[in-house]
């Protein structure tokens, strides 16, 4: 069976996403994808693999695309939901697609430089023909083909500029950088930040003109180009360095994106919301409280936070309805709903709740 979807609800979709990235819609977005529909077609031999890079390059990338469209095919779209996938390589895969080395494991992927540099030596460069940027391409071009702009494909995990310095120079190494060679490190920080944007642009090249808009690993539907930018390396400085090394870099990035959210990923991170939040052009955050904390409707005095300084928020209620749902309770903490995005993920036996709360904030 065909994935279900249509030309005319992406039309619904890009007005509604247009009208809520200008403040101008007085409801939350509510992404609901319900799972459990019959597939209408068989398995295909290629198993699914949750991180794209664990393909041996020999695999076709029509093989891959089939994969995920066999993925696709239970879901249908509630609400301000669409289908979409993204090719999964690793958070920060530029390290590899300008020099370093991919680890693939089970669960997950890692970078290495293929040797120690000092940052005061570090030279990296775009190279076109690199095999992990060609790999992706591929990728990206064959579900362009496949779908012809029916499924909203998401730009790879490119990771942030810093994170991926320190994949160059390991946490430690650049921990000490900061405070020995500093003028390096921000030297460094720029050169990655335009391969970065050479990265983004040849892979956008690539998805334009037929793919619908912008989506990123989260995906937050944009016309205009959107991106979820992160900093784990922060998580081990002070505000005072934050805003030395890395803010700049991250509002110039901001700017240029135009829709730009932050991955405000654990605890350690708090320390820098206050600085975030004065990026005009960043336009929201997504909280990731971490493993081991209560969960995101237990603070909310960073969502107070985040709403007061007028940026957007973005939280996600995958694990179903039981004990009512994030977006209620931020709604009621808030005192309004407006300027959030909020995913749900359920089976198709929950469809009756859904459509209860999409009535309720006018979503249907």
């Amino acid at each position: 069976m065909p994935i279900d979807f249509s030309r005319d609800r992406w039309d619904r979709i890009k007005t509604t996403y247009r009208a809520w990235w200008a403040g101008e819609l007085d409801r939350p977005l509510l992404h609901v994808a319900l799972r459990g529909y019959d597939r209408g077609r068989p398995e295909p031999e290629l198993p699914y693999l949750g991180f794209t890079s664990g393909y041996d390059l020999s695999v076709p990338a029509e093989a891959i695309v089939d994969r995920w469209d066999y993925e696709l095919s239970p879901h249908r779209y509630l609400g301000d939901g669409f289908p979409s996938f993204w090719p999964n390589f690793g958070p920060g895969v530029v390290a590899a697609f300008v020099g370093g080395v991919l680890e693939q494991r089970p669960d997950t992927a890692w970078f290495h430089p293929t040797r120690e540099t000092e940052v005061a030596d570090l030279s990296l460069r775009f190279d076109r023909g690199n095999v992990w940027l060609r790999r992706v391409a591929d990728i990206m071009r064959a579900a362009m083909d496949r779908w012809q702009g029916l499924v909203q494909v998401g730009m790879t995990d490119l990771g942030g500029a810093v994170d991926v310095l320190s994949t160059f120079r390991p946490s430690r190494r650049l921990l000490l950088d900061l405070c020995d060679h500093p003028e390096h490190v921000k030297r460094a920080t720029w050169m990655i930040h335009d391969l970065w944007w050479r990265c983004f642009d040849e892979l956008d090249a690539v998805l334009r003109p037929k793919n619908p808009g912008y989506t990123a690993w989260t995906p937050i539907f944009s016309e205009t180009p959107y991106y979820i930018l992160q900093c784990d390396f922060a998580y081990m400085i002070g505000p005072k360095m934050f805003d030395e090394f890395i803010k700049p870099e991250l509002a110039a990035t901001c700017r240029r994106l135009g829709n730009a959210f932050y991955h405000l990923d654990g605890i350690g991170q708090l320390a820098h919301l206050n600085s975030l939040l004065e990026i005009e052009e960043l336009k929201g955050i997504q909280w990731v409280p971490g493993t081991g904390q209560a969960g995101a409707e237990c603070w909310p005095e960073v969502y107070r936070k985040v709403h007061a300084a007028g940026k957007l928020i973005q939280v996600s209620d995958w694990q179903g309805l039981k004990g009512g749902n994030i977006l209620d309770i931020l709604a009621d903490q808030l005192g309004s709903a407006k300027g959030i995005i909020c995913f749900f993920g359920c089976d198709r036996s929950q469809e009756d709740e859904m459509v209860s709360i999409l009535e309720r904030y006018g979503a249907l």
